[in-house]
């Protein structure tokens, strides 16, 4: 007897062993059913190999119970204990499946199965599988059949006799002897039908590849014929009864459990189309409406039951479809759209467990091997396998994947598979994902040869594999590529010329013989540089691939890398940050305005990575204006001193842009910013920051250069129009006022003399060619447009504004704010237009008739003639003009007594208008979704065009570029369109009701 408090040797005996409750198995080797082998050594040691020792134990002992007699009992524990292979199989399924140890429970007889070890058994093909469901004559003998043929397949897996690929090779023969014993049911069932028509099912998916899961969905396609002289209709309406009731014996739930659900959505037409069609209705669909997707999942297509000769014959027609869809009109968007993962349907909380469709999953590998099958296979046929492991080894081989790639991905790829096969084979439940309970992954981990610390290893394992398909999935498409044109390795297989043309013209690269010279430029050769780009390329290869212009992306990737090769800096900031590399591609391949800018000073990519160049975060007009300043008092002239300021306008122009763009387009480490108004806010602030303190540099440097210290005249600019409300555009001029005051003692007209030279020096050194961007200032919302002067006094504005002011003056000047200058004269012009801005007691009904006349006629009169008034972002229906005259109007009338409306942008007087209530928060939202959308638009159409537009693009690839700004993938450029015009179609209905009072 054991002290108290002591432990008994076989508590301590059982925790050695792997039990996580031993006192619990102590009760149950205490149990009268073990009692025969209780002491035999060679159970405690079998039972601690298992997955998992306290359920192998429990199902043992239920097992024992359930075999209703001594003799039985005495049978199975006798040859438990003398023959190995059924100790090892038996248990080790019992610690590995419940479902599996309930089955056992329920037919007691069914270990036998586990006893034969004879060769012919260690390996079974579909002819095996088919004995042994040759009784089955109903839907519930069949379920107990095929669960006994998975009894053996699953103690072989789990022994380690057979490993992954030849399991889920026998899971895919047994599915196919499972069909097969279905269809002869149905067609016994209905002797008649089956006279009529020739049916045959075809497998998709992984049972057609030959490498099913334990629990999943067995994708077919079903294909008819009439026999005979049989009415083709009616031998079709007989084909779909027979494959509808084959379904339901397959798929549904009896007191023994479903087997799986047979799934017929891969059909043309998918849950639309008819369940079952003829050969020839198949092939003229697949000629006409099939998309590039459909054609990948015929990679698999394999004739399993039914009529053999009909299923190989559908094959055989459908096969050159199948390697021809790389020549179709829409592969390459079709492929840009499927390579991007679909995650979205995801819930968030389970995207990190999930081990097909997360990032770096088995859907990764799947969808790699597949392009490349359909890429490569129409002209060697020796990657023609349905069989993912099989169709890498074969693309290794020919030299069209790296071979030690394919062997980190081979080994991946079999380990998150293993993975699934043990999450799935426990309940015998369809999942693919990881459990969090640490019971459940200790189990997995076992089950894996992870005996040391099972959760951690696990996890760990897992991790590492998943960070390998991350990384390869990429670099798969792209390195044989480099091996192709650098040419170091001798003797290995490489991709021909032609196989790297077709690749580069599969991802979406319009010229394959320049993007060759690039790479053959950039990664050929012995040197670190070129070794380092032959680790970088294959990624932003990638990347470049994933926008609307790969060719332009790898060509302005050459040109950066040429300007910078020599700097030591470059490649290591790509190599070891990791969010530079895939900025700057996202930046060369976004648009022409971005490339330019960075080709103008290429060490600004710097301000890419994450170390002190500032990043992309915008700066505040604060230190961009002193640091224009400091530039400006450096420089030896005003030439000098506004080239100077224009390079950091230049740099600083570069920083918005790219932000923006990542901003729009996303990576793997930042996803796309859902506000679009944050993002419309932060480019119109930043540029609209960055001209102001432009502008006040170019004055100090005009002022010194002329006048030395002080200029005769106080002067200030004043900034009107988009710049006055903080929402100017990649391509806006600045609209802007000059003001000027005398200084005590100086002449009138020698104070004017001055302001306006210095006003005519300021725009010429901003135009002067160079290398940076003109910026162009546009002075012709001043007092009597461009018949008036450049500049006035400030007592000169005030006779002006007193007696001459018109209605459109007055609304102009709502976006009047002091830039730049003396400060206290930009403060005295602000206040003596601020009660023509916001008139007391509001906008007489006259001054509101002469707005809506001024807006008709611009509307009528400054249309670009062709234009398509939906599509005009400025001046058409429902567009920028539209809203800002709307909210103007409510300023010009309400602005006196709602402090909220006296602010010179669009969207904060729009938010005081609603917050008023003089506009409904539905109607606001309204307009202010159609005003940024525009606004995007206008920024996007400089981003890719490189120079200002107000209309969408007309050439394919620039349009198809604005639509990856916006968030549409590749072939919705129809449905960018049609977004918009809805958007602004119900913003011009608000427009009608609120500005026309329509």
């Amino acid at each position: 007897m054991t002290a108290p408090g002591r432990r008994s040797s076989t508590f301590t005996r059982l925790l050695r062993h792997g039990f996580t409750d031993p006192s619990a198995a102590e009760r149950l080797l205490e149990s009268e059913q073990l009692a025969p082998i209780r002491a035999d050594p060679v159970l405690l040691e079998a039972l601690g190999t298992t997955a998992d020792p306290d359920l192998a134990l429990l199902g043992l002992v239920r097992l024992v119970e359930a075999q209703g007699g001594h003799t039985a009992e005495r049978e199975l524990l006798d040859t438990l204990v003398a023959a190995k292979p059924l100790r090892d199989r038996l248990l080790g399924v019992l610690g590995a499946s419940a479902a599996l140890a309930d089955h056992l429970a329920r037919h007691p007889g069914d270990w036998r199965e586990l006893v034969t070890y004879e060769p012919q058994d260690l390996h079974p093909g579909v002819t095996e599988f088919e004995r042994g469901l040759a009784e089955a004559d109903d839907p519930v003998s069949l379920r107990v059949a095929y669960r006994r043929c998975l009894l053996s397949i699953a103690a072989r897996d789990v022994c380690g006799t057979t490993d992954l690929a030849q399991t889920a090779a026998e899971l895919a023969d047994l599915a196919t002897a499972t069909l097969r014993a279905a269809v002869t049911i149905a067609c016994d069932a209905a002797p008649a039908d089956a006279a009529l028509c020739r049916l045959a099912v075809v497998a998709m998916g992984k049972c057609g590849g030959h490498e099913l899961n334990y629990v999943s969905d067995v994708d077919v396609i079903f294909v008819a014929e009439a026999v005979g002289g049989a009415d083709e209709g009616k031998a079709v309406q007989a084909a779909t009864r027979l494959a509808a009731h084959m379904m339901r014996i397959c798929s549904e739930t009896t007191v023994e459990g479903s087997i799986w659900p047979v799934d017929a959505n891969l059909r043309p037409e998918g849950r639309n189309g008819p369940l079952v069609r003829t050969l020839s209705s198949h092939l003229a669909y697949y000629q006409r409406w099939a998309k590039t997707w459909e054609f990948q999942a015929l990679l698999k297509a394999r004739p399993v039951a039914g009529d053999l000769d009909l299923g190989a014959e559908y094959v055989a027609t459908l096969a050159p479809l199948v390697w021809h869809a790389a020549e179709r009109e829409n592969f390459v968007p079709d492929v840009q759209k499927m390579r991007r993962r679909v995650v979205e349907n995801i819930p968030v909380a389970e995207v990190d467990r999930e081990l097909k469709l997360g990032p770096g999953g088995l859907r990764d590998v799947e969808f790699a091997v597949q392009l490349l099958q359909l890429v490569h296979g129409r002209a060697d046929s020796s990657l023609r396998s349905g069989t993912t492991l099989d169709a890498l080894k074969a693309l290794a081989a020919g030299g069209y994947v790296g071979r030690a790639d394919a062997v980190q991905l081979d080994d991946s790829y079999r380990f998150l598979r293993l993975m699934e096969h043990r999450i799935q084979l426990f309940r015998l439940r369809r999942t693919h994902l990881v459990p969090e309970d640490s019971a459940d992954l200790r189990r997995i981990g076992r089950s894996l040869g992870l005996r040391g610390d099972p959760v951690a290893e696990l996890k760990r394992e897992w991790k590492r594999h998943r960070a390998v398909v991350r990384r390869l999935h990429e670099k798969l498409f792209y390195r044989p590529l480099l091996d192709a044109v650098a040419q170091l390795a001798t003797g290995e297989a490489r991709l021909s010329a032609d196989a790297a043309r077709e690749r580069l013209v599969a991802l979406g690269y319009a010229d394959p013989a320049a993007a060759l010279r690039h790479l053959e430029a950039l990664a050929s050769g012995v040197s670190r540089k070129a070794a380092i780009q032959r680790t970088l390329l294959p990624v932003l290869l990638g990347w470049f691939a994933d926008s609307a212009e790969p060719d332009a992306g790898l060509l302005n990737f050459r040109k950066v890398s040429d300007a910078l090769g020599k700097t030591p800096w470059y490649l290591r900031l790509l190599r070891d940050e990791g969010a530079a590399a895939e900025n700057l591609a996202r930046v060369l391949s976004a648009g022409r305005l971005a490339p330019d800018l960075l080709m103008r000073a290429p060490e600004a990519v710097a301000l890419l990575g994450d170390g002190d160049g500032g990043g992309l975060e915008p700066r505040a007009r604060a230190n961009l204006e002193q640091e224009v300043l400091a530039a400006v008092g450096r420089a030896a002239g005003g030439e000098q001193a506004v080239t100077a300021a224009r390079g950091v306008r230049r740099r600083e122009l570069f920083r918005t842009a790219a932000a923006d763009i990542v901003a729009s387009y996303g990576t793997e480490e930042t996803p796309v910013v859902a506000d679009q108004g944050a993002l419309v806010d932060q480019v119109g602030g930043a540029v609209s920051d960055l001209t102001a303190a432009t502008l006040a540099g170019t004055l100090r440097a005009v002022v010194r250069d002329g006048w030395g210290d002080t200029l005769p005249t106080r002067f200030s600019v004043i900034a009107m129009g988009r710049f006055g409300g903080h929402e100017l555009g990649y391509g806006s001029d600045a609209d802007v006022l000059f003001v000027h005051e005398p200084r005590e003692g100086v002449d009138e007209h020698e104070a004017s003399r001055a302001a306006n030279a210095v006003v005519a020096e300021m725009r010429r050194l901003l135009q002067i060619p160079s290398a940076d961007p003109p910026l162009l200032i546009d002075a012709d919302l001043r007092p009597e447009g461009k018949s008036g002067p450049l500049v006035r006094s400030l007592k000169s504005y005030e006779a002006y504004y007193r007696r001459w002011s018109l209605v459109w003056e007055s609304q102009a000047l709502l976006r009047a704010e002091f830039v730049a200058g003396d400060e206290d004269l930009g403060r005295r012009f602000i206040e003596l237009v601020d009660p023509l801005r916001y008139p007391a007691e509001g906008l007489g009904e006259d001054a509101v008739r002469e707005i809506r006349r001024l807006k008709a006629r611009m509307e009528s009169e400054r249309m670009p003639r062709g234009a398509d008034p939906t599509l005009h972002s400025k001046l058409g229906r429902g567009g920028l003009s539209d809203v800002e005259w709307t909210v103007q109007l409510f300023q010009l009338r309400h602005g006196w007594d709602e402090p909220g409306l006296r602010t010179t942008r669009t969207r904060e007087a729009l938010a005081a208008a609603c917050a008023a209530e003089l506009v409904s928060g539905e109607d606001a939202a309204i307009l202010d979704e159609a005003w940024v959308l525009a606004t995007r638009v206008r920024n996007a159409v400089m981003l890719v065009r490189g120079r200002a537009g107000d209309t969408f693009p007309s050439d394919g690839r620039e349009l198809a570029a604005v639509g990856r700004y916006l968030g549409y993938g590749p072939g919705h450029v129809g449905d960018m369109l049609d977004d918009y015009r809805r958007t602004t179609r119900r913003a011009r209905a608000v427009v009608d009701e609120l500005f026309y009072g329509a």
